[in-house]
């Protein structure tokens, strides 16, 4: 009968050794390249919902319904708050969507449902405003990509970022409580200024932190002085 092979005490720390290593050079690689990360992430989360409507068109309704459900768990895609492509109104509203076949407005939870038809086009699964924040991101991430290769990028004040979120606030809210009704424009304007405030806020902190990051682990993976 075999006797059964007994490991080395030292391979487990071995082990161990290793994948703290791996893990830690993941870390720094991210830390490396974690703009370009974001960058692609949200340039992937707002093109994916314009892919949508043109499976549609093309008769591929797995894939684009699959888009839909998922985005439907992130916003509220009401059909006259959306861009609509295919149709001859890229932003059709209420009336113009239940004449051609939408469910009764009023009934905010079936009105949503509508994806669109062959008649009016088939809705983008984000609406306009998150369209236009997500896109606007996307955008200012680029452009903070450029502009740290000249020179750091300062976050704003609070103050400063509050001003920015002064517009999207008065166009939702006025328009939540039924004072008044906003449209494509302003929601796109709001969305915009929401996200380019949100990225000059928040992307230098991350850059500070990721930077500090990259020195600890530049640091500690240097090879150390000789002894004799």
């Amino acid at each position: 009968m075999q006797e059964p092979t007994v490991q080395p005490a030292g391979d487990a720390p071995v082990a161990i050794s290793v994948v703290a290593e791996t893990a830690n050079r993941l870390v720094l690689w991210i830390a490396r390249h974690w703009l370009a990360l974001f960058n692609t992430a949200w340039a992937t989360y707002v093109i994916l919902p314009f892919l949508a409507p043109v499976l549609m068109a093309a008769g591929w309704y797995a894939p684009a319904r699959l888009i839909y459900c998922v985005y439907s768990f992130l916003c509220h895609q009401l059909p006259d708050h959306s861009y609509f492509l295919s149709g001859t109104n890229p932003v059709p509203l209420g009336p113009e969507l239940m004449a051609a076949g939408a469910p009764p407005s009023n009934d905010l939870l079936l009105f949503r449902t509508f994806i669109g038809n062959d008649a009016v086009g088939y809705k983008v699964a984000l609406c306009e405003r998150d369209i236009a924040i997500y896109a606007s991101v996307s955008l200012a991430g680029i452009l903070f990509a450029l502009v740290r290769r000249f020179r750091p990028l300062r976050a704003p004040t609070l103050k400063v970022y509050v001003l920015f979120l002064i517009p999207i606030a008065v166009d939702g809210l006025t328009q939540l409580v039924g004072l008044r009704e906003s449209n494509w424009w302003l929601r796109t304007l709001t969305g915009a200024l929401f996200g380019i405030a949100s990225v000059w806020l928040a992307y230098p902190y991350i850059e500070d932190a990721m930077q500090e990051v990259i020195e600890i682990e530049s640091q500690r993976q240097a090879p150390g002085p000789h002894t004799t």
